[in-house]
């Protein structure tokens, strides 16, 4: 795996990342001009998107398949440099008729006790929760 940053102006970058850009900026108050998102928000998503795959995944094979499936991620920084996560919450929302919520569950737990890298990762540098939310 490889990523590369390049400067475009002031404190806008293109991320390219397997053949993908990635516009990322900083905060006004930095320079930034919202031309892309922040670093550190990123991180955020990889989580969510890490785990999100790894869920769907799983329920599929259990043959459950919600209606509709999303993954907020949340997380409270230090007031300090650096100003780094210290603690990190993921909210799984699952919409569909008689989801089993047992499934779901132990789709969740393998997710984050196995098979996400990010979670992993995070893991070993900030406090993460979990909630799960069946409508």
């Amino acid at each position: 795996m490889k990523s590369k940053v390049t400067l475009k102006d002031h404190m806008h970058f293109m991320g390219e990342l397997d053949g993908h850009e990635i516009p990322i900026d900083a905060d006004e108050q930095f320079g930034g001009q919202d031309k892309g998102p922040k670093p550190k928000g990123l991180t955020l998503t990889s989580l969510a998107g890490c785990t999100a795959m790894d869920v769907i995944s799983i329920l599929r094979k259990m043959r459950v398949e919600p209606d509709d499936f999303s993954v907020e991620a949340e997380a409270d920084v230090s007031d300090e440099h650096p100003m780094v996560f210290t603690k990190i919450k993921l909210i799984y929302r699952l919409t569909g008729k008689d989801l089993p919520r047992d499934k779901v569950e132990k789709a969740v737990q393998l997710s984050q006790e196995r098979y996400c890298g990010v979670s992993a990762m995070l893991q070993k540098a900030t406090p993460l929760a979990y909630e799960i939310i069946i409508t």
